[in-house]
């Protein structure tokens, strides 16, 4: 089963919730992802994962919509169950879905929350750079995710940002292992093994590091999160940077 990797699915059958890394991985030195955000419902669970691109904006996935009971972004965090000094809790404003993602599908699958006020930037809170327009992502590149997601398949939660480092697969690879469901146009993936690590439940949002700028969106994988076989899909940044931009040159 192919399902989005939020954090409200259930930690025992794999569909419910989950208080909070990465699979395997480690836990990240504290505060060295000053762009990570996590997207928090009312209650102050974690939902999703979210790249700081602005001080005023925050990059996620389109799935992790939750405007109708609104959400948090809460900036500068590394233990999200702890009040850090570092933490600045702001609400978001604005859920600028992509115009063309259709809820159920996997295309598109971009979003970008305003925040009600501008982010203090420091030492613990920065945002990340995007790439070039269509810009080409090759096979075999090292690059990093992070999240607050679930530690599967020991189920076990993390309340700390974890990390694990990924490679990126050629195109042909991901696009015979996942069909129809993988667009080579706006998506990219990486190996996934759970010996090496990688994305998982409520790890959904967060961003695919390739050098120095956000590279790609967590998007989906299998309900089986280390499986070797199934690779991690992203939404492709470089596919989205127009979009993205003008999003942020609106006044609204």
């Amino acid at each position: 089963m192919v399902f989005r990797i939020l954090l409200i699915l259930c930690l025992g059958c794999l569909s419910g919730a989950s208080d909070s890394g990465i699979v395997e991985g480690t836990e990240s030195k504290p505060h060295s992802r000053p762009y990570m955000v996590s997207l928090q419902r009312q209650e102050g669970q974690h939902h999703c994962g979210g790249a700081l691109v602005r001080k005023d904006f925050v990059l996620t996935s389109a799935h992790c919509n939750n405007s109708k009971l609104g959400l948090t972004a809460v900036l500068g965090a590394h233990n999200i169950k702890k009040e850090e000094k570092s933490q600045q809790r702001i609400q978001v404003a604005r859920y600028h879905v992509h115009p063309n993602y259709k809820d159920g599908l996997y295309g598109f699958d971009v979003m970008l929350l305003k925040l009600k006020t501008d982010g203090i930037l420091n030492k613990y809170v920065k945002p990340i750079g995007l790439p070039k327009k269509d810009k080409r992502i090759l096979a075999n590149i090292k690059c990093s995710v992070a999240g607050w997601g679930m530690r599967f398949p020991s189920a076990a939660a993390s309340d700390v940002l974890r990390e694990s480092a990924v490679k990126t697969r050629f195109v042909h690879e991901c696009k015979n292992i996942w069909r129809d469901s993988f667009n080579s146009s706006q998506m990219i993936c990486t190996h996934s093994s759970g010996k090496k690590g990688g994305i998982c439940q409520g790890d959904s949002g967060g961003p695919l590091i390739c050098g120095r700028d956000a590279q790609g969106i967590a998007a989906y994988t299998l309900d089986k999160c280390d499986s070797p076989k199934y690779p991690h899909v992203f939404m492709k940044i470089p596919s989205f940077v127009q979009w993205i931009k003008e999003v942020m040159k609106k006044r609204d």
